[in-house]
Parts: C-alpha cells; sequence; structure tokens
C-alpha cells in the first residue's frame, strides 16, 4: 500500500446531504483524503456512492455540507476545485469511431495549457502507446479504461475519482489497473475508489469508508478495521451434523451460515485458545477431524457485522 504525507488533505467532505423530491438520499456524510492515499468507497448497489461523487465532482449540487478540494471551497472557489480533481464516473466518456489520440486531444483542447508533450506523457503513463492510433471501438474494456484514466489525468490532477473501475474487467485487467493505482498514489496522487467489490477494496485501499442507505457507518484503516471483526474458524468435519450439534453447544463458540467456499465445512466465530477443547470434544464423540483452519477476517465479513445484512438492499 502507498504511503502517504499525513499533512496535506486533498478532500474533505465535511456533513453531506443531498435531498431529492422531498426525500434525503444522503444524510451528513463526512470523511477527508490525505495526499499519496488510495482511498475506498465501499458500499452496496443503491447505497449512495454515485451520487455523493457526484456532489463531488460539481455535477449535482448538495443540499447542505461542505467539498474542500486542495483547499478549496466547491461551492464558492468551483473552478480552483474542480481543477484539481480527474475523474471517471460511471463509464468513461469516449468516442467509439475515433482513434484513442483523438479522443485525447478532443478532451485536451477544453482543458487550458495542455501541450502535445502531455498528452504523449499520459498515453506512456497509461501504456497504450501501441494502440493509441487504433479505433476505440477496437479497444477491450481495459484499455476503455487505462484511456479514460489519460483523459483524467490531462490536467495534473491532484485527486483521481474512479468509480468502479474493476468492473467488467478480466483477472488480467484488474491486476493491471491495481498496480497502476498503486503507482499512481506512491507519485503522490489521491485516489479515490467507489466499488461495491469488497475484496478489490481490500486490496488496494489505506483506509475505507462504508456507507449504506445513504449513511457513512464506518472510516477506519483497512487493517484497524479488520481487526474488529473476529477471525473465522473452518472445519472440515464428518460426520457433520453430529458435529455442528457438538461445536454449536459449546460456550464462546457462534455457528456461521455456510460459506459458499466452503460448502462441506463447518463455519464458526471462536477464540483460537477454544480449538483444542472443541476437538477433544468432537474425537471422543466419533467425530472424524480432517483439519482445521483459521482464516483472517474479509471486508465482507466486517460489512456484514456492521450492518447486519448483505450487500444488497
Amino acid at each position: 500500500m502507498a504511503e502517504h504525507a499525513p499533512n496535506f488533505t486533498t478532500l474533505e467532505v465535511k456533513d453531506l446531504v443531498k435531498d431529492i423530491r422531498k426525500k434525503r438520499i444522503i444524510h451528513g456524510v463526512s470523511f477527508s483524503i490525505q495526499q499519496g492515499e488510495i482511498f475506498g468507497f465501499l458500499g452496496p448497489n443503491g447505497s449512495g456512492k454515485t451520487t455523493t461523487i457526484r456532489m463531488l465532482v460539481g455535477l449535482i449540487r448538495p443540499t447542505s455540507g461542505s467539498v474542500i478540494i486542495c483547499g478549496h471551497n466547491l461551492a464558492t472557489s468551483h473552478n480552483q476545485a474542480l481543477r484539481c480533481i480527474g475523474s471517471i464516473v460511471e463509464n468513461p466518456e469516449l468516442y467509439s469511431y475515433m482513434s484513442g489520440m483523438e479522443n485525447l486531444e478532443h478532451f485536451a483542447r477544453m482543458i487550458p495549457g495542455v501541450t502535445r508533450k502531455k498528452i504523449d506523457e499520459v498515453v506512456e503513463r497509461v501504456d497504450l502507446s501501441d494502440r493509441i492510433h487504433d479505433k476505440v471501438k477496437d479497444y477491450s474494456l481495459g484499455m476503455r479504461q487505462r484511456l479514460g484514466i489519460a483523459q483524467a489525468l490531462l490536467g495534473d490532477p491532484r485527486l483521481l475519482i474512479l468509480d468502479e473501475p474493476t468492473n467488467g474487467l478480466d483477472p488480467q485487467g484488474i491486476k493491471e489497473m491495481r498496480a497502476f493505482i498503486h503507482d499512481l498514489a506512491a507519485e503522490g496522487m489521491s485516489v479515490f475508489i467507489s466499488s461495491h467489490l469488497l475484496s478489490e477494496i481490500q486490496q488496494m485501499c489505506n483506509r475505507v469508508a462504508i456507507i449504506n442507505n445513504g449513511r457513512v457507518i464506518k472510516v477506519g484503516h483497512v487493517d484497524k478495521l479488520l481487526d474488529e471483526t473476529a477471525d473465522k474458524t473452518y472445519w472440515n468435519v464428518q460426520p457433520i451434523d453430529v458435529a455442528r450439534v457438538i461445536i454449536g453447544a459449546s460456550p464462546g463458540v457462534t455457528v456461521l451460515p455456510s460459506d459458499p467456499d466452503a460448502e462441506h465445512m463447518i463455519v464458526t466465530n471462536n477464540a483460537a485458545h477454544l480449538v483444542p477443547g472443541l476437538i477433544h470434544k468432537l474425537v471422543a464423540e466419533g467425530v472424524s477431524v480432517f483439519s482445521i483452519e483459521r482464516r483472517k477476517p474479509t471486508l465482507e465479513d466486517l460489512f456484514l457485522h456492521i450492518t447486519g445484512g448483505g450487500m444488497d438492499e
């Protein structure tokens, strides 16, 4: 994960509220992002992520609250604040009948001071030099994402906002996108990543804000947040029904719902020191213990723990 300078705040969001047709959609959202930090904005579809992002980039106005970008208040210093941002909200806005280079030249004309040298620099930065003169309609989804990021980088932003950057990418494309984002942060850029993919946020981000039903319910360093969630124990035992009764009746042990990745195992939350006693009980009752595995929690576990529900609204 990228190191960052904690003394410079790139983005500060304070008590952001949005009402649409007299219904409150966003309820007092607050968080901040530091220089060189990869910050995750995590929540299920419909949780308020995109509405919040649209306020951050000036596409819609908040009902109340403030957005401060590199020290500029978005409401009172709109242009200065937006000069500090590059963004891809939802899908990159690209012209498929034009080449990648023609797209960048078109967008560069809208940004004062962008030179040919700068265009060539961002093309190289996103590793599209070999295909930049091909039509965008012939690009893979990963290449379109990289071209969109090149477009977002033309104005030398201090903050890059990406909405679901790995959505639809194959495993290799996800790996390349992850490495690219880490490289940007290592150079001092702040990167804000909105996603519903818990595993991607966990692998990419320094800190995360978890949003649900328009409310930020947790903000913190990923590792520290995960420390709040108990480790899981996976029991590969037979007969499983007998073992489930024995384990479930043991003090200090919670039997969890079946894990899709371990359908034929019992999954529990329990302290590590309880495991030897449980093994002794199982063996004494004729249960065969084939393996036991302790696994660290994931962001999905944390989300379930703090919301009491799944990722779908």
